[in-house]
């Protein structure tokens, strides 16, 4: 997967130079695939996400939207033309789209990024992720896979999803676009939070932090260390329960934050498998299971966030619980069948 995305991004840079679309920056990969551990092995989903800059003369900026915030922060990315009449570009003078006509940037020079993938001012998750979908279609005859892997591509709205099989190899590979926050490890994303999310709005996703997190977990683990089989292990159990794969790996994450990593060796396989299923357990009765990212300062230090990220109050990942009985009841019993 790494390997691919290093082809198309060369290609994408390729192709794009001379146009005003988003610079693709190196893929990042995320998600179970990345951080060694999946429910299912066979449904592995090779997530990555491309970070994006603005292409010359534009600027983005990140604003919060303020309204419906009870399960995470949300922005939009509002697209700003900057002054470019000292630049050149490849030796001639690149037209400034402030100061200049219409008719002399139509008949001069690609038009401007807000003119392509914005609507009105903000960059618009549905219009990119048809963008990179057509270029991705486009330039995977000239990629080297090409010549012995099966290419289709998935139906998606924001972001770019494909499969590639050779034989009985099968992978699927999903490709989100984000920005980054000033030079942290928190990026506003192109992956849906819930349904029926507008267009124009780009989640908050803690994603490349969590990864770094397990990336930081494996150096100081013990060689035989198990922790990412707990987690494997217990996702596993409770699939078809009705908790969510992340409301374990939230509690698995925090126990890997607070206990020392000399005690997840396989001889504590079963003590940590306790340890996660009363904290599970805990956090019902509590109606309260905190995001381990935002507002904790007992990162290591290389997760590089935000300081409004790291002063804010976590959000309760139990939040439906405590203000709905009848979900709360469910899943009591849903614990009782785990």
């Amino acid at each position: 997967t790494t390997q691919l995305m290093n082809n198309f991004k060369v290609y994408f840079r390729h192709v794009l130079s001379n146009s005003f679309y988003p610079v693709l920056q190196r893929a990042i990969g995320v998600g179970s695939a990345f951080e060694g551990w999946s429910p299912r092995e066979q449904d592995f989903v090779y997530r990555v996400l491309i970070p994006m800059t603005p292409p010359r003369g534009h600027t983005f900026h990140l604003e919060l939207d303020t309204a419906g915030q009870r399960h995470g922060r949300n922005f939009r990315v509002r697209m700003q033309l900057e002054c470019t009449c000292t630049r050149e570009q490849q030796g001639k003078k690149l037209l400034c789209f402030l100061y200049h006509s219409e008719e002399e940037l139509r008949n001069n020079q690609d038009p401007s990024l807000l003119d392509t993938l914005c609507t009105g001012s903000y960059l618009d998750v549905h219009k990119t992720a048809c963008c990179f979908y057509q270029l991705v279609r486009a330039i995977w005859p000239a990629l080297l896979q090409s010549h012995t892997w099966n290419f289709v591509l998935l139906p998606s709205r924001r972001s770019c999803q494909f499969k590639v099989t050779k034989g009985a190899e099968s992978f699927s590979i999903e490709m989100l676009f984000g920005v980054r926050q000033g030079d942290s490890d928190i990026f506003v994303g192109s992956q849906p939070r819930g349904a029926g999310m507008p267009s124009p709005t780009w989640p908050e996703t803690y994603a490349v932090a969590e990864v770094k997190f397990f990336k930081y977990i494996a150096r100081q683990a013990p060689a035989d260390s198990l922790h990412l089989r707990c987690l494997q292990f217990f996702s596993r159990v409770q699939l078809g329960i009705g908790f969510p794969t992340y409301t374990i790996k939230t509690i698995v994450m925090h126990l890997l934050n607070t206990r020392a990593v000399s005690q997840w060796r396989r001889r504590h396989f079963l003590r940590r498998l306790i340890d996660i299923n009363a904290s599970l357990r805990l956090s019902l009765v509590e109606k309260r299971l905190n995001h381990l990212i935002v507002g904790n300062q007992r990162l290591p230090e290389e997760i590089r966030l935000p300081p409004d990220v790291q002063m804010a109050e976590p959000p309760n990942l139990f939040y439906r619980l405590a203000m709905d009985w009848g979900a709360c009841c469910q899943a009591r019993n849903e614990y009782v069948d785990l």
